[in-house]
């Protein structure tokens, strides 16, 4: 079941604050997507940073499960969110 932009967007937001939050993985975000701690809040309401932060959440399980578990939601919804986020369309090849 696909979701809207509209949720994408705010389960992206959650997720950004989320790790903003983590004092460990957040270095690790910014070091890996090149953005700088004040582009965070400039960036936060762009679809495409929103998908880069689901893109590194997505990187590893226990990061999802962590912030599902602190947001109180499906393990399945931040890879829903990031398929409905620009770049996120799955591609059919035949």
């Amino acid at each position: 079941m696909s979701i809207s932009q509209e949720m994408a967007e705010d389960i992206g937001i959650k997720a950004l604050i989320w790790l903003a939050g983590n004092e460990d993985l957040l270095p690790v975000f910014l070091g890996a997507s090149g953005a700088l701690a004040g582009d965070i809040k400039a960036q936060a309401g762009e679809p495409a940073f929103l998908a880069s932060v689901l893109d590194f959440l997505l990187m590893d399980d226990a990061w999802v499960m962590g912030f599902c578990d602190a947001e109180g939601l499906k393990y399945d919804l931040p890879m829903r969110a990031r398929a409905a986020l620009p770049g996120g369309e799955q591609v059919n090849w035949t």
